[in-house]
C-alpha cells in the first residue's frame, strides 16, 4: 500500500530554464511555498536538507539524493524508518515538448505500515504542498523566460 501524489504541468519556458528553477536550491525561498529552504550538492548519496512547510512553522527534513541526470531527472528518498514503518521517494522530471514548452512531472510516494497515520495527519497538506510547489515552478520558469526574452529582445 502506498500514497502517491503525481503532478504534471506544461510550462511555457524552455526545459533548461525549468531545470534551472528546480536545481537553484538557494532561490527556493523566493518562489516555493512548500520547500521554503533547501540545500544539497545534488550528488547521489549526499544529503538534501530542506525546511518543509506542512504546518504554521516549517519543519526540517533530511533526505538522500538517489539520482541526478542533469537537465532531465532528480530524485531523492528518506532513509527508511526501522521495521519498514515509513519510506518515501520523490522525483522531478523535465522534458522539452517543442518550441519553448516543457512538461514538468513531480512524483511523491510514501509507503510503510505507518502510512495510514501519516496520511490521515498530513495527506491533505502534502497534496496542497506539492500542488503549490508545482505551480511555483511554473510561475518562476515562465517569469524568468519572459524577463530574459525582454532583456534580449
Amino acid at each position: 500500500m502506498s500514497f502517491v501524489i503525481d503532478k504534471s504541468i506544461e510550462i511555457r519556458a524552455p526545459a533548461g530554464i525549468v531545470w534551472e528553477v528546480i536545481t537553484d536550491l538557494a532561490a527556493y525561498p523566493q518562489w516555493n511555498p512548500f520547500v521554503v529552504e533547501c540545500s544539497s550538492s545534488l550528488k547521489p548519496g549526499d544529503a538534501i536538507d530542506m525546511r518543509v512547510k506542512l504546518f504554521a512553522k516549517a519543519q526540517k527534513q533530511r533526505e538522500w539524493m538517489h539520482e541526478h541526470v542533469p537537465g532531465r531527472r532528480l530524485s531523492y528518498r528518506m532513509k527508511p524508518a526501522p521495521l519498514r514503518a515509513l519510506a518515501s521517494a520523490r522525483s522531478h522530471e523535465v522534458k522539452a515538448i517543442g518550441g519553448d514548452r516543457t512538461r514538468y512531472q513531480s512524483h511523491f510516494e510514501l509507503r510503510g505500515w505507518l502510512l495510514p497515520l501519516v496520511r490521515g495527519m498530513m495527506g491533505t497538506r502534502l497534496e496542497a504542498g506539492f500542488a503549490g510547489m508545482t505551480e511555483g515552478i511554473r510561475q518562476r520558469a515562465e517569469s524568468l523566460w519572459a524577463q530574459r526574452n525582454t532583456a534580449t529582445g
